[in-house]
């Protein structure tokens, strides 16, 4: 966990741009520091220490921005690393480890930002931003939910939050817009490489750089074996391909940020399981009860189920989670009960999967599509209520959201006898900006009139959240009956519609095609 990453950076960084800036060019600190959401944070760290000074222009406040924001995560997460010590029992160890994790990636994602080498948009800056909001956010829930965010408030009570917002003010207006290209079969930020791969589980069996077999057939017996085993390889840059062969495999996985660019290519999704039972009931975290977790750049995983086993009676569970950037997930299975499927952060894409669970199925704060995916609503325990979605977006300057497109929503097997006993909603707001859509999306008769339910039936975000269906059909499609929240909308322009595609909202355009993975740019 101690990588060495830490440097003076300079205001030479490619990542920023000055263009469209709501912010005069003044020369007083204070005056700048005045126009953002948290000025007294502003204020106080850009003039503790000397190589700070007051900006004269726009760019030169984006850039000190973000470094003071750096600088401090660095030293949030240097303390992280000490407190340790301090921890008695396990839930204290197990929120502990989460959270050093999670310092530790968004210092990486700051850095990003800042680094001189570093080609990006202003979208990507805008991601990496939100994204280190967010690993903060879910260090501060993984200790709520074990009962130890008492002991955890020495770590967590700081201003990186603050500052961190303050970059995604300044950045909003500076979002690049990106017209939609109905040509296009892929997203582009997959290379032509990638792209057959995707295309033919055949040709990216045969490319494998090592294959994994549970019966000794492979070069390794476990995934995590592989895993490890590919950590040292020169170029992370360059696709590395894990052949998973069929079988059960009974381990929970880690793709922590040094494993970039890995591929999990399974031999259908019938036939190559990767299960656990980590949960919350048994004492661990949201986070750390993944099955699998990803925080490496770039993964793709097909033809692969993700399953955790805890049941609903162990309450917070989750089969997969998602922390990388310009990941891929196509024809998976992703199998739980509670909070199946977390997607926590970055920049996702999941084609043809299907999607299994009761309260929360999918949750988190990246910006993801789903497209023509099916979501099965299985049978929670007497007393829960069913919800597809918990958004997590918590600043209304991060560009996440969950977008659900040409997808199915019906009841699993061991639901459809009780259906009249349970009842369904399309989504809760998990944060004060919650964002979620369905666009031209089958909902079947599970889903209750109202759509929509409020968090723990307070009024919590009804006015900041942002709901919208458009042009969805099936029984229990129509909005006659939909909640009447200010956030909540029916979609009827479809230039609405689309900046939840994957050309405007991802920006599939420059990743996707690469890969090969099939897509729908626009509506």
């Amino acid at each position: 966990m101690a990588t060495k990453l830490w440097r003076w950076v300079t205001f030479t960084s490619l990542c920023f741009f000055s263009e469209t800036l709501s912010i005069n060019p003044l020369s007083n600190l204070n005056q700048w520091c005045s126009q953002t959401p948290y000025p007294d944070p502003c204020k106080y760290y850009m003039t503790q220490n000397a190589h700070h000074f007051a900006p004269t222009n726009a760019i030169e406040f984006q850039k000190m921005a973000v470094q003071i924001a750096m600088e401090q995560a660095f030293q949030a997460w240097q303390r992280a690393m000490q407190f340790g010590s301090k921890c008695q029992t396990e839930q204290e160890k197990a929120a502990w480890s989460d959270c050093l994790k999670l310092y530790h990636h968004t210092v990486l994602q700051l850095n990003r930002t800042l680094h001189p080498n570093t080609k990006c948009s202003k979208f990507d800056v805008q991601t990496w931003l939100s994204t280190a909001l967010t690993n903060l956010d879910t260090c501060r829930a993984g200790a709520a939910e074990l009962g130890v965010l008492d002991f955890m408030l020495p770590l967590v009570s700081n201003d990186v939050s603050q500052l961190i917002s303050n970059c995604l003010a300044i950045y909003r207006s500076l979002k690049e817009g990106h017209s939609s290209d109905e040509g296009f079969e892929f997203p582009s930020w997959v290379s032509s490489h990638d792209r057959k791969l995707l295309q033919s589980s055949i040709s990216a069996a045969e490319q494998a750089n090592l294959v994994v077999a549970g019966d000794g057939s492979g070069d390794f017996r476990t995934i995590k074996e592989a895993l490890d085993a590919s950590v040292n390889r020169r170029d992370q840059s360059v696709r590395f391909i894990i052949h998973v062969k069929s079988g059960v495999y009974r381990e929970n996985i880690e793709i922590d940020n040094n494993l970039n660019n890995v591929m999990l290519v399974g031999d259908g999704l019938r036939n190559t399981i990767i299960t656990g039972d980590r949960s919350v009931g048994g004492g661990t975290t949201s986070f750390n009860s993944a099955t699998v977790g990803i925080m490496g750049d770039k993964f793709i995983a097909r033809d692969i189920t993700f399953r955790n086993t805890a049941g609903p009676q162990n309450h917070q569970a989750v089969a997969l989670r998602s922390g990388s950037d310009q990941s891929i997930f196509y024809r998976c299975s992703i199998q739980g009960y509670q909070d199946t499927l977390f997607v926590q952060s970055q920049r996702q894409f999941y084609k043809q999967c299907y999607i299994f669970g009761t309260v929360d199925i999918i949750f988190g704060n990246a910006a993801v599509v789903f497209q023509n995916c099916v979501i099965y609503v299985r049978r929670p325990i007497n007393g829960q209520v069913n919800v597809i979605t918990a958004q997590g977006r918590g600043d209304p300057n991060q560009n996440t959201g969950i977008s659900i497109q040409n997808s199915r929503v019906m009841a699993a097997r061991d639901l459809k006898p009780v259906l009249n006993s349970f009842k369904t909603y399309l989504g809760r707001p998990w944060q004060q900006y919650s964002r979620t859509v369905y666009l031209k999306t089958f909902l079947d008769t599970l889903i209750d009139p109202a759509g929509w339910l409020e968090w723990d039936y307070t009024s919590f975000g009804l006015d900041t959240l942002y709901y919208g269906e458009y042009r969805n059909y099936g029984p229990a499609s129509s909005i006659i009956r939909r909640v009447k929240w200010p956030g909540f909308r029916e979609i009827r322009d479809p230039n609405e519609a689309s900046k939840f595609t994957v050309d405007k909202f991802i920006v599939g355009q420059t990743w996707l095609p690469a890969t090969g993975v099939p897509f729908t740019a626009g509506l």
